[in-house]
């Protein structure tokens, strides 16, 4: 509670502990600072009291009272009477050293301007032994709490926790600090650790800087260190694993600081610190993005996330709702997901103009009835199903989905006039080894085709994809309610047999009209929906076996973050046609990332945890590529970001293609997945796919 009063169980009022403890800090000064100038005028005269003149003592006697009541409410101006004594630090003595010289400094002049000049000791000693009486009570509580309480704490409890501190700077000073202050945790810093040797041998609040990281294992064994609290915030990404795979290798539980802006806002405590996560060991520099281009962009917009409920649709709801968008469309299948988005966004920007839909990408009068209704002007596409090997299982459901889903959302959004169109895609589309990877591929061409038909006009070669054939009307053919008449197309007449001139390219126009149509590729996202990470914890919670595919098997990772980061980043950079690519550092050996998950939890792999391989799963390659060798890389504004030179492919012939592959996945073809090898050179099904 927050009232300075509280009322009993008998309705009667209670006076706090706090003010309790106060009175008697009053009582204490008054007696103190009358002791104190006596002791001075008393060592003046040899400690014999009936060798101090009358007039000094009666010059004392008029004037200490005045003295002690003018004191006591200096000390409660300058809060003297309301701090929490066992977390007395600097500042605190500092107040109470400035708060002693003031009032003594009043005292001397005072006295001798009103009354008589008194002897020098009087002044002197009368001043420095109310200091030290002042501030010694109260520190002296601090001393009795930290030290003496604090021992006999740890001694009736378990053993306490030996903690190292990796950092001997101001991080790892605060978080020392804190460890000795509390008396409710049973963890003591033993050693600090730090780079710089001409700190070793030094001590910081009394724990000695052992050495530098290649001594960790040493001083881990030589303290019986338990826990290590990894406290450098400015470390790069670089640093920051050497350091943590020197640490993961002691078996000791690692929390880390979670970075340099904890110092700015004066956050650095034990609370703060988190259990290292795998995406520390990853050795890569964060992806950056110019937020404030973002923001320019996103402001005022109308904008739809498609899958807005998963784990990349929501970060991209996060972060666009905190841009100022006009209104943010979350389009969802899934109920439970887009509820939870909602409700989050809701509570933490109440001013967000929000609507939250539910429906399938994959029924053509919803989406035609959502852009119809809001008129998008920016489209965020990340519905997808992406896990591979039920993809396998289930290959028409990856095309319906992922294929037919995404062109009858660009189809809506080419027709209604949306600005931009971003598809998530994946690094799985190159090429791709399952059915998932490749009808991510298939999305690619899709939106390639759609920028391609944007910039001609050629809306006369775009397929009426739908769930079911036509039906007969009348004797009349029924023709998809996305019809182009219908939404003001003018159809231009193509002669019959005659490929079209349509061009895959990414043309730098500014005066270019229609909608652009962009890609956005990267690899696996560390704790998303399907990620392997959440999978492996799961794994060492039962306490194992963890189970990894294969001993080679690589992949790159990134965080949601990033990922999304990435995304938006697209969206500004888009001219349309364009695949854009993020350059994800060196490829992490799926075993090594379950070997450290393993370590930063305090097991040792094959002893307290084993790891078995269980072979390749249907449609999974060792390794993944970011770009096909023919694609080429160009550089944008961000050294992180590329564009892949979009590949030749006749759009026309694609298309009939596409209207195929919609007609068979609906029919639940058997054949399918060779359908979309005939379409997709460069995908090689790995082993027997099933049917179906």
């Amino acid at each position: 509670m927050n009232n300075s009063k509280k009322t009993d169980i008998r309705g009667g009022l209670r006076l706090q502990h706090w003010k309790v403890i106060a009175v008697g800090l009053m009582l204490y000064d008054a007696a103190a600072i009358a002791f104190s100038y006596f002791i001075g005028l008393w060592l003046r005269f040899d400690f014999r009291y009936t060798d101090i003149p009358s007039e000094y003592l009666h010059s004392y006697a008029r004037f200490i009272p005045i003295y002690i009541v003018a004191s006591i409410v200096f000390f409660s101006y300058m809060r003297m009477y309301r701090g929490i004594w066992r977390f007395a630090g600097f500042h605190e003595l500092l107040r109470y050293t400035a708060s002693s010289l003031i009032a003594s400094t009043a005292h001397g002049i005072l006295i001798t301007v009103l009354i008589r000049r008194m002897p020098f000791s009087y002044y002197i000693v009368g001043a420095v032994l109310q200091m030290i009486l002042v501030a010694g009570m109260r520190f002296s509580y601090r001393f009795y709490t930290q030290v003496l309480v604090k021992k006999d704490t740890h001694t009736e409890q378990s053993p306490a926790k030996k903690v190292m501190i990796i950092g001997a700077g101001a991080a790892g000073r605060t978080v020392v600090r804190e460890l000795q202050q509390s008396d409710k945790t049973n963890l003591v810093p033993c050693c600090f650790i730090d780079d710089n040797d001409n700190k070793w041998g030094r001590y910081i609040e009394g724990v000695p800087v052992a050495g530098g990281r290649e001594d960790i294992p040493g001083f881990v064994e030589k303290y019986g260190v338990e826990e290590i609290y990894f406290c450098i915030p400015t470390a790069s990404a670089a640093e920051k694993r050497e350091i943590l795979n020197i640490c993961s290798e002691t078996g000791c539980r690692l929390l880390s600081l979670p970075g340099i802006y904890q110092l700015a806002n004066e956050e650095v405590l034990v609370s703060r610190l988190k259990s290292v996560a795998v995406d520390d060991l990853l050795g890569r520099e964060p992806i950056k993005v110019d937020m404030q281009e973002i923001f320019q962009y996103l402001k005022g917009k109308t904008i739809l996330v498609t899958g807005g409920g998963g784990s990349i649709g929501s970060e991209l709801c996060r972060q666009i709702a905190g841009h100022e968008p006009k209104q943010l469309i979350i389009f969802d299948i899934y109920e439970n997901n887009a509820y939870e988005i909602e409700q989050e966004l809701r509570r933490k920007y109440q001013n967000l103009n929000l609507v939250v839909l539910i429906g399938s990408v994959r029924d053509s009068r919803r989406i035609n009835q959502v852009f119809e209704t809001y008129r998008p002007d920016i489209v965020y596409h990340a519905a997808a199903h992406k896990h591979v090997p039920l993809m396998e299982h289930s290959p028409n459901e990856a095309i319906k989905n992922n294929v037919i889903g995404t062109y009858k959302t660009a189809y809506a959004a080419l027709m209604h006039g949306t600005q931009r169109f971003v598809l998530i895609s994946t690094d799985k589309a190159v090429n791709p080894t399952n059915i998932m990877g490749a009808s991510k591929r298939l999305c690619e061409m899709v939106i390639q085709s759609m920028d391609a038909i944007s910039k001609s006009g050629r809306t006369d070669l775009l397929p009426f994809v739908h769930a079911h054939k036509d039906k007969v009307i009348n004797g009349q053919t029924a023709r998809d309610p996305m019809d182009h008449k219908a939404a003001g197309w003018e159809e231009k007449p193509s002669e019959k047999g005659i490929r079209s001139e349509l061009k895959i390219e990414s043309v730098k126009n500014k005066d270019r009209t229609g909608t652009q149509f962009v890609a956005v590729r990267f690899g696996n996202v560390l704790g998303s929906n399907g990620s392997v990470i959440p999978l492996f914890k799961k794994e060492i919670e039962a306490g194992g076996p963890v189970c990894v595919t294969h001993k080679e098997i690589t992949r790159y990772f990134m965080s949601i973050p990033e990922a999304v980061g990435l995304v938006l980043q697209a969206g500004t950079y888009a001219w349309g046609g364009e695949i854009f690519v993020l350059d994800m550092g060196e490829p992490v050996k799926i075993d090594t990332l379950a070997r450290n998950l393993i370590r930063l939890s305090g097991l040792k792999p094959d002893e307290d945890i084993k790891i078995e391989y269980t072979g390749l799963r249907p449609g999974e390659k060792l390794y993944e590529e970011k770009l096909m060798a023919e694609e080429g890389l160009k550089k944008t504004d961000n050294e992180l970001i590329y564009i892949g030179k979009p590949v030749p492919f006749d759009v026309e012939e694609f298309l009939k293609q596409l209207e195929e592959l919609a007609e068979a996945s609906y029919e639940n073809n058997a054949d399918i997945v060779k359908m979309v090898e005939k379409i997709v050179p460069t995908f090689h099904p790995a082993g027997e796919n099933p049917k179906g």
